[in-house]
């Protein structure tokens, strides 16, 4: 009886058939680059609030400001009602993925007055994991878009699941 022993150029064959089909395959399951604004956060002119990364899991969030839904600042002159306004709208932004503070893997702070990195610090302990924050930039600036506002916090997460398309 006669074995059939199948050459090296049908392996070869094979195999790219197989990598043909992947690369057909691939694309359609790759969704892309999502560009999301939440409800709940004020409507953005020039920006998005939340971009997905393709994988799904890595979300990048614009700096959060004091505004609530209809663009009015919360907290006009109190700069700790302003930052408890941007650790909301950071919520609300995580929470349209899937997510939540503690997916925060990355943040920058931008604010107006050094004085107030000891409020910076208790805000951020009653929001983030004290044992796990974020890495973090702090960044004292002259002033942010408009006058009013004293506290800006932009973020990168990476979520636990990918969110379905």
């Amino acid at each position: 009886m006669l074995k059939h022993h199948p050459s090296p150029r049908s392996h070869v064959l094979g195999l790219a058939a197989a990598l043909s089909l992947l690369s057909t395959v691939a694309p359609a399951q790759t969704t892309g680059v999502r560009f999301i604004n939440p409800p709940g956060l004020v409507t953005p002119t020039g920006y998005t609030h939340v971009v997905l990364a393709p994988d799904a899991q890595t979300v990048y969030i614009a700096g959060q400001v004091a505004f609530d839904s209809l663009g009015q600042i919360v907290g006009a002159g109190d700069f700790k009602a302003q930052l408890e306004r941007v650790y909301t709208n950071l919520r609300i932004a995580l929470a349209r993925v899937g997510g939540s503070l503690t997916d925060l893997t990355k943040t920058t702070t931008y604010i107006t007055d050094r004085t107030q990195v000891p409020i910076v610090r208790e805000v951020r302990a009653r929001y983030l994991d004290p044992a796990h924050p974020p890495a973090n930039t702090l960044l004292i600036v002259a002033a942010l878009a408009r006058p009013e506002l004293l506290v800006e916090i932009e973020g990168v997460a990476i979520l636990k699941e990918p969110v379905r398309p």
